[in-house]
């Protein structure tokens, strides 16, 4: 029988009606497959994927294709977003075996999990044919089978592992510079972001290229920035009416999204925008961090102060039909009537043309010019142009609320939602809105009173009061990160405690002396077929390069030799890797911090707001600590004079002469 009923994930639950047997990914279902002696059937996707609902629609709702996978397989349904162990395990499978990957991720396995097929969606005629293929295979040459299946699982523990600079010798940190300068051929001159669809974001790349361009006024490097976020805030892939980001446009233009809205992308955005916000003081992008807090302030807040997950991009339409993107678009028509005389207005704005059509008589809203551009063109002011856009927005708003609304998929991951406190602390740095540090200290609690356990553990998965599945790496990293965030914006103690408390806990359970680097599964969790030690930037950064980021912070503050020689260390073997720069981005990052880093310490009473000060310029490779009475953190140690609020830059463990005002140390903080 089909047991996804008793599951919490949307996704797994949105299955829990097929006829297909489906169960989730148990040790127990594992072994019943080994009993059987049956081939297991893995179906990976997330509640928020479009081709995963129709693959459901085409396959897993039929009963002759449930009649036939009953028969031959143990099939397993997998939440991505639950099990990322999982996924990225016959994620290198499918790579390996087709060249590309994708969701939803099906692959069949012999009973012990070892892979032998995989594709992503496939239509009914092909899957039938190919699962019973596949089962005759099984059935008549197991033979031919178990050989290709040893060979899958040698290289998968071949790419499990991290290949190791067994050279004594530093790779030349100037050798940073060829590689940016490699990176800057792909960049897309006209658009932003990189010439291909689809057109991902890619918050981690834009981070660290900011963090580059400033730190060696590089204007080619910041340029391209800003050109990326100000395209990206015009074009569909933000949406202007009701905030956020979906997850990736199809064309070049930022224009047509896949609707889907992920906290991902979202938290990371906010922190990218608050950056360039500091930076440039560009009210475009501080109109983009407010509209996607709002955004997720209303659409993915649970009043635990946790994050949800995501909206689907599917939503049902003027028919009653699941259709993608159906929320968002606009039909001319329809437009006409809601704006009446301010129509042909909206359309210059909006691009109600041929530059705005998507398809079936729809439109989906984009810029392709600034407010001040259109506003001149139309005797008007940019004042007036700006605030009638936003009337525009928000009366398209009212309207669409009205709407039928994408899917919520209502989990609480750890990881994610660290990205989501760790943004907010970012941006109440950059624009000083008491509410959302408030939101961002509701979160803190959340992660330690609902998803963290004994100790020092966490769980990677909340919903209906009940936290499940042990944490991996990226939850402790990310959670470490978040606790160090917003212990820079409050310098309250306790946030950088509970940040060295977890950071000790993953040398436990993580770390790896002979790889010399973090598993991204614990070692009391039961083991897959092969090892996962992630070290490649993606949309996410790797749990790796934030850990190693985390204990380059701690190190320095903690006083601690092993946390840096850590570092070191992994970056000794991850800088001979580089090739492909972005998938090494925050390593590239972490490595001009640990070249070109310097500290500062605020102490004194009046440290908060002095700090405060200081967060609102971009200062990127500055870490700040603070107090405003004596502290045990070893860093600020004997730096507390009463009545007294002193600087102290350092660098290389060398303190300059404290200063005793923000205007004094503010030019020395400047690259």
């Amino acid at each position: 029988m089909n047991e996804l009923h008793l599951e919490t994930s949307p996704y797994l639950i949105q299955h829990a009606s097929n006829p297909i047997f489906w169960k989730a990914w148990y040790e127990e279902t594992l072994a019943t497959a080994k009993k059987e002696n049956k081939l297991i059937l893995i179906s990976i996707g997330y509640a928020a994927c479009h081709w995963c609902h129709v693959m459901e629609h085409e396959c897993f709702e039929d009963q002759e294709v449930a009649d036939l996978m009953n028969a031959h397989f143990v099939a397993i349904k997998v939440d991505k977003e639950e099990r990322p162990d999982v996924d990225a395990i016959y994620m290198k499978a499918l790579q390996m075996m087709t060249g590309q990957g994708g969701w939803p991720l099906n692959v069949v396995c012999l009973p012990d999990g070892r892979p032998i097929w995989g594709a992503t969606y496939v239509n009914k005629t092909n899957w039938m044919e190919t699962l019973l293929q596949l089962a005759q295979l099984f059935q008549n040459n197991p033979g031919r089978i178990m050989e290709y299946a040893e060979k899958m699982k040698e290289g998968l523990n071949a790419l499990g592992m991290v290949s190791h600079n067994t050279l004594s010798d530093e790779f030349p940190f100037e050798n940073i510079h060829l590689h940016i300068e490699k990176w800057k051929k792909s960049f897309d001159l006209e658009f932003g972001g990189y010439t291909r669809a689809p057109k991902f974001m890619m918050p981690t790349n834009l981070d660290a290229l900011q963090y580059y361009g400033y730190l060696y006024q590089d204007d080619a490097i910041i340029n391209h920035v800003d050109l990326t976020l100000t395209k990206m805030a015009y074009g569909g892939l933000f949406d202007t009416v009701g905030g956020g980001f979906s997850r990736y446009s199809v064309d070049l233009k930022w224009h047509v999204p896949h609707f889907e809205k992920m906290l991902y992308d979202n938290a990371q955005l906010i922190s990218v925008y608050a950056d360039a916000y500091k930076r440039t003081h560009n009210p475009i992008f501080k109109s983009i961090i407010e509209k996607t807090i709002s955004f997720v302030d209303e659409e993915l807040t649970d009043s635990n102060g946790g994050f949800y997950a995501s909206l689907d991009a599917d939503s049902i339409d003027a028919n009653q039909h699941l259709t993608e993107g159906a929320f968002y678009v606009w039909k001319k028509k329809e437009l006409e009537i809601i704006l009446k005389d301010d129509f042909l207005l909206f359309s210059e704005v909006f691009n109600i043309n041929s530059f705005g059509y998507w398809e079936d008589d729809n439109y989906v809203l984009i810029q392709n010019e600034s407010l001040a551009v259109i506003a001149k063109r139309n005797n008007l002011s940019v004042e007036k142009m700006a605030s009638k856009k936003s009337a525009w927005e928000q009366q398209l708003y009212q309207i669409r609320e009205a709407r039928s609304k994408p899917r919520l998929d209502d989990k609480c991951l750890t990881s994610w939602n660290a990205l989501m406190l760790k943004a907010y602390s970012n941006a109440y740095a950059a624009l000083g809105a008491p509410s959302y540090l408030e939101a961002a200290e509701k979160n803190a609690q959340f992660l330690t009173q609902k998803l963290g356990a004994a100790e020092g553990r966490l769980w990677h998965s909340y919903k209906n009061n009940t936290a499940k599945i042990e944490g991996f790496l990226e939850d402790y990293a990310f959670t470490i990160e978040a606790f160090i965030s917003l212990y820079q914006v409050t310098l309250h103690d306790e946030y950088l405690q509970i940040a060295k408390q977890l950071t000790d806990y993953c040398f436990e359970q993580f770390y790896d002396e002979q790889q010399q680097f973090f598993a991204f599964t614990p070692r009391n969790a039961a083991p897959l077929i092969a090892p996962h030690f992630e070290v490649e930037d993606n949309v996410i950064p790797a749990a790796n390069s934030v850990m190693a980021s985390n204990l380059h912070v701690l190190g320095l503050l903690f006083h601690n030799p092993y946390y840096e020689k850590i570092v070191r260390q992994m970056l000794h073997h991850i800088t001979v890797k580089i090739d492909y720069v972005s998938a090494y981005s925050n390593w590239i990052k972490l490595w001009i911090t640990v070249n070109r880093g310097k500290e500062l310490a605020i102490c004194g009473e009046n440290a908060v707001i002095e700090v405060s000060k200081i967060n609102r310029d971009y200062h990127p490779n500055i870490i700040v600590a603070g107090s405003t009475k004596d502290s045990s953190i070893p860093f600020l140690n004997h730096r507390f004079v009463p009545s007294k609020t002193l600087f102290y830059l350092c660098e290389n463990k060398s303190c300059l002469t404290p200063e005793t005002t923000y205007e004094a140390i503010q030019t020395k903080l400047i690259p």
